[in-house]
């Protein structure tokens, strides 16, 4: 019995390793929001912190003065293409208009998405680089469980290849 356990034991630890192996390896995230989503946005990036990221908020700073998503769309966007964060998370009520003006940054892959099928679709085959989740629409606790999925999840490579580099191609028309 005890060799039993002793292999179970080291079975579960092989198999917890090779759990983190298949996660993606993503250590800076660039962060932004609408002042609608502000609150959600510092309880997000204090989340992910706590999961050892290190979180570059670009703003805004506030939820009393309006301003308006495309402008931390941009800076979010920028952080991503430039090297210095990863990926990048960019909030606002519905999250669509984020989405809309992330993708108009060349080299950039913003995908809007509401549940894990969503999430892992947007990594796994899509190689998104952006998330943009709506306030409006989930629970922080739902947010925050999106959000780690996405950071975690690998792009498949392979066979997704081909349509990567032809969504790419578009930016060049």
């Amino acid at each position: 019995m005890h060799n039993r356990k002793a292999f179970s034991s080291t079975r579960n630890k092989i198999e917890m390793n090779e759990e983190d192996r298949l996660k993606d390896h993503v250590k800076r995230i660039a962060i932004g929001a609408d002042h609608g989503a502000f609150e959600t946005k510092e309880m997000l990036k204090k989340y992910l912190e706590t999961l050892g990221y290190k979180v570059y908020d670009v703003g805004t700073d506030n939820k009393t003065t309006k301003v308006d998503y495309p402008d931390f769309a941009l800076a979010v966007s920028k952080k991503v293409v430039s090297g210095e964060c990863e990926r990048g998370i960019m909030l606002d009520a519905a999250g669509i208009g984020s989405s809309m003006a992330c993708n108009k940054v060349k080299g950039i892959r913003a995908a809007l998405c509401w549940n894990s099928e969503t999430i892992v679709n947007s990594r796994a085959h899509n190689n998104a680089n952006v998330l943009t989740m709506g306030t409006l629409q989930h629970s922080i606790s739902e947010m925050t469980s999106m959000a780690k999925l996405w950071l975690e999840t690998r792009f498949e490579g392979g066979r997704h290849w081909p349509r990567i580099n032809k969504m790419m191609s578009i930016e060049r028309m």
